[in-house]
């Protein structure tokens, strides 16, 4: 298990600082390879086939780095946070469909010049071919698949369908490995070429396998999670608290979330990811959530004794990244939990809580983070009132009234997408250090 020490050590290297300069150097090593694996291979049949080729070898590269942004794997996990890895993974993914699409294109055209015939014609020629019909399908799911991601259409599907469709990328990923094995010279042209595309690919699958499957599942074997209380907060909170074997040994940490399944309670296929609203302690975890659809509404019905799938813990809302000896955690709403957890592990000096609601019955947990702030020596502003009802609390300006000495601070922030927003806009005004200012927006899509 991770150390929980949040003492500052000045002059270090943020962890985030050095996971990014990690993947990037990752990134641009292999992309050098390729470079040169390219620039050895040869030629196309042509010129245009020629630059179709460049365009399929860096469809590879980002179809790798894709299944290394989505396997979950902990060091960076822990240092990046899921949020920030799942905004790349759409980013590259929108970056591979147009790169395939670039290929396919001049594929069609490098071979329709070959043959002086016409796109249309040598399209079909080509459908004929299993190794490029093998290509064509793969590039049909992940056209698909970009479709129903973009925001406007996202919206309007229900999480289950997105991801049910966004599935089929394996599919297709699958699809283009047999593509590239029968199509692309370069992956044969020699033997470090070979041993080098084998490397790769069974490295990015292989991570993808354990911490996505192989991890949870033997977690979830290991420890044997189970609900041990049912506690309501209010009329529409709840806490959840699990229990299990060797809890101990569970590498968790306060402000982290875990993805939670409770069989019986919702099918296998719907899961929530909740923070965790009280640290590890070795013998339970508690997951406190507000009814905001039919999942969450229904945990007060889980039942005392019955099993928990618990998959994680993930995220780098954690005092692993602190750099200054005072903080600022600002929470908005049940964005309160992994807040209350972090409290916990605050030694007792310098630490202030801006907490928004709507009224203070809205206030969930609070007299859990007054006992904590209390006992450390901490304050606590709680700001209620609707939006446009009263002054806007995260301006800039009300942010200094409240906490003159903010740019001073680490900044934690946790909250519905819109403050969370506002708050991280009134950071940047108010000159905070990007290293100071730590939030979390994690989901499933």
């Amino acid at each position: 298990m991770e150390a929980t020490n949040t003492q500052v050590r000045p002059g270090t290297v943020p962890p985030v600082v050095a996971a990014r300069w990690a993947l990037w150097t990752f990134v641009i090593v292999n992309l050098v390879i390729v470079e040169a694996l390219f620039l050895t291979a040869g030629t196309g049949k042509n010129g245009v086939l020629t630059v179709a080729k460049f365009f399929g070898l860096h469809a590879a590269v980002l179809m790798l780095f894709q299944l290394l942004l989505v396997a979950r794997l902990p060091w960076l996990d822990r240092r990046i946070g899921m949020d920030r890895l799942t905004v790349w993974h759409r980013w590259v993914g929108f970056t591979l469909l147009w790169t395939l699409l670039t290929h396919a294109v001049l594929v069609v055209l490098g071979y329709a010049r070959l043959d002086d015939a016409s796109m249309t014609k040598t399209f079909f020629a080509l459908a004929g071919v299993t190794a490029s019909l093998l290509g064509m399908g793969a590039a049909a799911i992940i056209v698909v698949v970009a479709a129903v991601s973009a925001r406007n259409v996202r919206r309007r599907l229900r999480y289950e369908t997105w991801h049910g469709l966004h599935l089929l990328l394996y599919v297709a990923l699958g699809l283009a490995f047999v593509h590239q094995l029968q199509e692309t010279t370069t992956f044969s042209s020699s033997a470090p070429a070979m041993i080098y595309w084998w490397a790769m690919w069974l490295f990015a699958f292989g991570a993808l396998v354990t911490g996505r499957i192989v991890m949870p599942v033997w977690r979830n074997a290991y420890h044997r999670f189970e609900v041990a209380e049912v506690v309501p907060e209010s009329d529409d909170v709840v806490s959840v608290h699990v229990t299990g074997r060797h809890l101990d040994r569970l590498p968790a940490r306060a402000g982290q979330f875990c993805i939670w399944r409770f069989p019986g309670h919702n099918h296998w296929w719907l899961a929530n990811p909740f923070s965790l609203s009280a640290a590890p302690d070795g013998r339970t975890l508690r997951l406190t959530a507000k009814a905001v659809g039919g999942a969450s509404a229904g945990l007060r019905n889980v039942r005392v004794g019955s099993r928990a799938f618990v998959e994680g813990p993930y995220g780098a809302f954690t005092a692993l990244h602190r750099t200054r000896p005072g903080a600022l955690l600002i929470a908005g709403g049940v964005g309160i939990t992994p807040v209350r957890a972090l409290l916990e592990e605050e030694p007792a000096g310098d630490v202030v809580v801006l907490y928004r609601v709507r009224s203070e019955d809205d206030a969930v947990l609070v007299d859990e983070v007054r006992a904590l702030l209390a006992d450390r020596g901490g304050r606590l502003h709680l700001l209620t009132g609707r939006t446009g009802e009263t002054s806007p609390p995260f301006e800039p300006d009300s942010l200094v009234a409240l906490v003159p000495d903010i740019t001073e601070r680490d900044v934690y922030v946790c909250g519905p997408p819109g403050m969370t927003s506002t708050v991280l806009s009134a950071l940047r005004r108010l000159q905070v250090p990007q290293r100071q200012v730590h939030a979390e927006r994690f989901g499933l899509a």
